[in-house]
């Protein structure tokens, strides 16, 4: 028996306690007239905040990829670049970075944009833009991608620096591309060791999307916001967001640790055949 084996037979009283709560609370809202109401309000804006936590994480992830590759880059200019974006925009709240790309950098992105196109304007060709016309749900997205991107991108850098080398250079000396070479030896091998984090990270984001409220974003915690305002319920309408929330990010952080055994198990299976 190794020594990691009694741990993983542990009963995880940890879980079985949430479930019961979990199951608790449910029977409270299923039994409670005003509950109900709370939930159904509520309840709409989980699409919403499933979306922006969806696509904006799925954007960072992509350009954090591409920053953490320009960071490795053997051109200097790239890893300057890359490294001022990580540092600057690490060094910003997503709250800041929120009301900068809604009443900042929106605006200044129409008005460029109308500059652009004023010969096309000019002709009746196109229309003037207007900021109206940036809903504020992609201005609340676009700031979450520029955030969590930085931080995404230092994780996927940890994870491709964390390959052998030898097996790149081997890779090479088979004559394979540098794009298959990435994609066959140094991501599989990387995405392994950033599983972990990166769904911490989007545990992270889903919290995170909280923020989109402050746009009026129509989210779970905008309708919860706007509800117990207008019914001083603020004692229940808070208990079923914060239910929700805690729904999301545990079945989530059960899933992803789940993902993270099966691979750890494959891996010991791959070794022992060795």
């Amino acid at each position: 028996m190794t020594p990691t084996e009694p741990r993983r037979r542990e009963l995880p009283l940890w879980l079985i306690a949430a479930i019961l709560l979990a199951i608790a609370f449910g029977l409270v809202i299923g039994s409670d007239e005003s509950y109900r109401v709370i939930f159904s309000a509520v309840a709409t804006g989980i699409w919403v905040t499933v979306f922006v936590t969806v696509i904006a994480y799925v954007l960072a992830c992509l350009i954090g990829l591409g920053i953490a590759s320009a960071s490795l880059s053997k051109h200097r200019f790239l890893r300057e670049a890359a490294t001022f974006y990580v540092e600057i925009i690490r060094g910003v709240p997503v709250l800041v970075l929120l009301f900068y790309m809604a009443f900042v950098a929106a605006p200044a992105l129409v008005a460029l944009w109308n500059l652009v196109t004023a010969p096309l304007q000019a002709t009746g060709l196109i229309e003037p833009a207007s900021v109206r016309d940036f809903d504020l749900l992609w201005r609340a997205v676009v700031a979450l991608v520029i955030s969590y991107s930085a931080f995404l991108s230092e994780i996927f850098r940890a994870g491709l620096q964390s390959v052998d080398r030898g097996q790149i250079e081997a890779a090479k000396a088979l004559g394979l591309t540098r794009f298959k070479v990435f994609r066959l030896i140094i991501l599989p091998q990387a995405f392994r060791t950033v599983l972990p984090p990166l769904g911490n990270d989007f545990v992270a984001m889903i919290k995170d999307s909280s923020l989109v409220s402050v746009l009026g974003v129509q989210d779970v915690t905008q309708l919860g916001k706007v509800y117990s305002s207008g019914t001083f319920l603020f004692f229940e309408t808070y208990n079923v967001v914060a239910y929700v929330y805690l729904l999301m990010t545990v079945s989530l952080s059960l899933a992803v640790r789940g993902l993270e055994s099966r691979l750890q198990r494959h891996r010991d299976f791959i070794g022992d055949r060795r």
